[in-house]
């Protein structure tokens, strides 16, 4: 039997309880685009904050002022969750979906700085048009990044070369890569695990961190951080022949990458 999905895309809003905090966004059920429904993924995300916000690396204390950038966010839930924590986000996502986003956060942030008592601990976050590999665009919103953030952001195997090389654009030395995914194509999944084991130190979030129904057996969250520069896109893209990797939750992010990491890594995707 298939695990119960946790929203309708057939509604035209969702009332969503994290942090504290219920948040209300709209999505579109008639339009074509993907970029306009609230996917389980971010919800899931979201609602991870929430679980391992009271200590560690997720603490308000230790995220507030932090600088997130959120990609392909499209209603915006996985932004708010950092927001809620302390960061200042940036959602992005492309210029069709960008009023859908920022009416979204315009009705969330207003809603939020009413409650006076909770409004200290919010951060901040905005709306911007980012579409992948648009240097314009990246240089825009101002890089480096603390945190990269994005949920179920590739559905298709051509996305994932732009991708990867508009994170590392967005990233620093220290950057924390956060992304969410729901396998719905073995193919395009294993293509973007082996992409990702070639540029970054990669761990896989366990079932036990998750929040308790806020989880599904095809979601999977991925916190990550910069490898040396040491192969380029071409060659991470066409691993799909390589052996299949463990991806195992003992993987570790390894935050302490020389500064010259990410120029480099820009120069060998550039080739």
């Amino acid at each position: 039997m298939e695990a119960e999905r946790l929203n309708s895309p057939s509604t035209s809003v969702i009332t969503f309880e994290v942090l504290g905090h219920q948040l209300y966004f709209s999505q579109d059920p008639n339009s074509k685009h993907l970029g306009t429904t609230v996917w389980d993924t971010s919800m899931v995300f979201a609602k991870f904050l929430e679980k391992n916000c009271r200590k560690g690396r997720f603490c308000p204390s230790k995220l507030k002022g932090k600088r997130v950038i959120e990609l392909g966010a499209g209603c915006g839930v996985a932004g708010f969750g950092m927001a809620l924590l302390g960061c200042d986000v940036v959602s992005t996502d492309q210029i069709n979906v960008v009023p859908l986003l920022r009416r979204n956060v315009e009705r969330n942030t207003s809603r939020i700085l009413q409650m006076n008592s909770c409004s200290d601990s919010f951060g901040s976050i905005k709306v911007a048009e980012l579409d992948w590999g648009n240097e314009d665009h990246i240089k825009a919103v101002g890089p480096p990044f603390d945190y990269v953030i994005g949920t179920d952001v590739v559905y298709a195997e051509h996305l994932v070369g732009p991708l990867l090389q508009t994170i590392i654009a967005l990233s620093g030395p220290k950057t924390t890569i956060m992304l969410g995914h729901e396998i719905r194509s073995t193919s395009v999944h294993e293509q973007m695990l082996l992409t990702w084991k070639n540029f970054f130190e990669v761990k896989i979030v366990s079932k036990a961190k998750m929040d308790s129904k806020y989880q599904h057996p095809s979601i999977q969250l991925f916190i990550m951080g910069l490898k040396p520069p040491l192969v380029t896109v071409d060659s991470a893209v066409s691993t799909e022949k390589q052996e299949k990797t463990d991806w195992g939750i003992d993987d570790q992010v390894n935050e302490t990458e020389s500064s010259s990491s990410v120029d480099d890594l820009l120069k060998r995707i550039k080739k």
